[in-house]
């Protein structure tokens, strides 16, 4: 587990996909569900797949969370779904898939491959083999993807007030390719992505700084939800607004949180304005 020396009296945690950087749609139509389609035999019912992996990892307040366990919650949906059940199309979700995303907090490759050397399940082996395919594929695929406006100026407002980390569920090699990419790097003091620890994990290091002075931006439920667990403050990037809201934190909410005014009103505004962004459930009929 990461661990962080306070060099300021501030932390700022900051996701990535989606939020940093607008790769999430990038990465997930064109690496993750081309996989997904091929590995686990969906070319039948590709079409329903591609909706159901879309809804999990964009369009929904399941947005972000980890490849394994948004693997899942598409195939369950995928089970739902009317026409892929008219087709005598079986989609089964393995259980020792389940176990392991049950067991493991650091859901990552090198994690799954101990597992499959330990145990030879077939199942978490093929698994294995897809979230190899997707990160080749993002590897190949993603490139010259810029920083959102006002990501730049936001990090350099911040340098010397604060100290930052990236807190993503990202692998970490994909994650350091980007940031070092585009030489937003230099602001943080760490990049932890998926094999370091849950968001809930590495924000932990929030414990060594004063009360109101740990903030974590992430554009998905699931960052909020692990800053709520760790006391952090949240500041939203608005799917799909995201242009917008980096503006507001760069000419606003970096100065509230400075300044000590950002809990309160101030954040029950954004959230609740962020709340509205993203569905619970699907809009597809026959699905309850």
């Amino acid at each position: 587990m990461y661990e962080i020396t306070p060099t300021q009296p501030f932390l700022v945690g900051i996701d990535s996909d989606g939020c940093t950087f607008d790769t999430m749609e990038l990465k997930h139509k064109e690496c993750f569900i081309p996989n997904i389609i091929n590995h686990y035999n969906l070319q039948a019912v590709s079409k329903y797949a591609r909706e159901c992996a879309e809804f999990v990892n964009l369009y929904s307040k399941s947005r972000g969370i980890n490849r394994f366990p948004a693997l899942i919650e598409a195939l369950e949906w995928l089970q739902k779904r009317p026409e892929v059940l008219a087709r005598g199309v079986k989609i089964e979700i393995p259980p020792s898939l389940r176990q392991w995303v049950k067991e493991e907090t650091k859901l990552g490759n090198p994690a799954l491959e101990a597992k499959v050397k330990a145990t030879g399940d077939k199942a978490l082996a093929e698994c294995l083999a897809w979230s190899k395919a997707v990160n080749k594929s993002v590897d190949e695929m993603v490139r010259h993807v810029p920083p959102f406006p006002y990501v730049d100026a936001s990090l350099k407002k911040l340098q010397g007030r604060a100290d930052m980390i990236v807190c993503s569920a990202t692998p970490n090699d994909a994650l350091k390719k980007e940031w070092s990419e585009h030489r937003i790097d230099q602001y943080v003091t760490a990049i932890c992505g998926q094999e370091v620890g849950t968001k809930k994990e590495v924000l932990v290091n929030s414990q060594k700084y004063a009360p109101s002075h740990t903030l974590m931006i992430g554009d998905a439920p699931g960052d909020y939800a692990a800053a709520k667990a760790n006391n952090c403050l949240f500041y939203p990037i608005n799917p799909g607004n995201e242009d917008a809201s980096w503006k507001r934190f760069h000419d606003e909410a970096i100065d509230r949180f400075l300044n000590e005014t950002f809990a309160g009103d101030y954040q029950k505004q954004l959230l609740a304005e962020f709340d509205s962004y993203l569905p619970e459930k699907p809009s597809w009929k026959g699905v309850a």
